[in-house]
């Protein structure tokens, strides 16, 4: 009996060696395409006089780690005519103070603020809604508080929405670790696992989705889905503006700019809070492709096969079967992590991703035993991809 569960157990992590591997096949072939893409992308960036004004949309909330130097890398666009709006839920909040200070140093950025409150279920989309409406210009470049931005930003996210038939652009990011060392297992996640999925994505069906910290849109493509009511009760309200838009009969399209994503979580609980709440939102928006992702993982079918192959004396073949999930995760670390988002954080540990693809599957796993979501300061229970239930502080009293 014994001898069978440890044969099963060798033949689902001989399967789940092949599956990464042909996982990371995938992946080198969608860097390629990716870089084709963004070698043509940055060609085509006309000069200043052909590049129209744009209306930039940053919801803020509390002081999160680097705000100032967030919100200051978008007053310091090489962009010839730009506009930022700020919105936060409530008048005191500690963030709008930062805005303040920083917009003083720029007066020939046009800056406003916006208190727009929680109507709606969720109160992200609610405040993009308030800016889009207020805002001046047709194009509009939606970005969360924890993102930082080179100089390059908007000149190369705006240039693709010059074609028509661009309804939306989205962009790929690196984490930055702020707060030690389970931040940094958030952090690597994103600049791998996360951006590895979304090459393949892009590769095998084009871009659907929008990735949150950064969505481009111009106003008549938001308004052929609905506009930001349509998005109101979502979840995962960025993956599913791409995926209206595309199927209104736009491109949807992966900008080469990558950009640093903050992340600034202090302990085991927050980070596991915030993994789950992507994973909970990727399950729900697209249900085959999360399970299927269950397949892309590594290091656990090389431990699986290492402890099964040891069990029944083939010391070689676990050795072999653990190797190569090792060697799988250094090798897509550094084809991802360095190559297409260059983070540094690669050079100096490599041996992170082996570990947080460990905590990956953990998560995945995870991710179907819970309903609940938590962000900021609300809880959420789901139903399939729309909040059913939102609680906010004053709630739970």
């Amino acid at each position: 009996m014994i001898a069978a569960i440890l044969y099963f157990a060798l033949v689902i992590a001989v399967i789940g060696t092949l599956s990464s591997g042909i996982f990371l096949c995938l992946v080198l072939v969608g860097f390629v395409h990716f870089r084709k893409d963004v070698r043509r992308q940055f060609l085509e960036i006309p000069d200043d006089a052909q590049l129209p004004p744009v209306s930039v949309l940053k919801p803020v909330h509390g002081l999160e780690a680097q705000l100032r130097e967030n919100i200051e890398s978008f007053f310091r666009q090489d962009y010839p005519h730009y506009e930022i709006l700020f919105a936060a839920d409530e008048a005191n909040d500690a963030a709008l103070d930062v805005v303040r200070e920083v917009s003083a140093h720029y007066p020939h950025i046009p800056c406003r603020i916006l208190i727009t409150g929680r109507p709606w279920p969720n109160p992200v989309v609610y405040s993009f809604h308030s800016m889009a409406e207020a805002a001046n210009y047709d194009i509009l470049v939606t970005t969360d508080s924890d993102v930082e931005v080179d100089a390059t930003y908007l000149r190369e996210v705006v240039a693709p929405l010059l074609d028509p038939k661009v309804g939306m652009l989205t962009c790929v990011y690196r984490g930055k670790n702020a707060a030690g060392f389970f931040s940094g297992l958030t952090a690597i996640g994103m600049s791998i696992e996360m951006t590895a999925g979304v090459l393949v994505a892009n590769l095998l069906e084009g871009m659907k989705f929008g990735l949150g910290p950064t969505t481009v849109v111009r106003k008549d493509a938001l308004a052929s889905i609905g506009g930001y009511e349509a998005l109101k009760d979502y979840i995962a309200y960025d993956f599913a503006i791409g995926n209206l838009i595309a199927k209104a009969g736009y491109r949807v399209v992966l900008s080469g700019h990558i950009i640093d994503h903050v992340v600034n979580q202090k302990s085991f609980r927050q980070m596991w809070q915030n993994q789950l709440r992507w994973a909970q939102t990727t399950r729900y928006s697209r249900p085959r492709g999360h399970f299927g992702s269950g397949l892309i993982f590594a290091m656990p079918y090389g431990i699986l096969g290492f402890l099964a192959a040891a069990g029944l004396g083939q010391w070689k073949l676990g050795i072999l079967l653990l190797a190569a999930a090792v060697a799988n995760r250094l090798a897509e670390a550094w084809l991802v992590g360095w190559m297409v988002v260059r983070d540094p954080q690669i050079r100096r540990a490599p041996w992170l991703y082996p570990l947080r693809d460990l905590l990956g599957f953990a998560i995945w796993f995870a991710s179907y035993l819970n309903l609940r979501y938590e962000w900021r300061d609300n809880r959420f229970e789901l139903k399939g991809t729309r909040i059913a239930i939102r609680q906010t502080p004053s709630d739970t009293r």
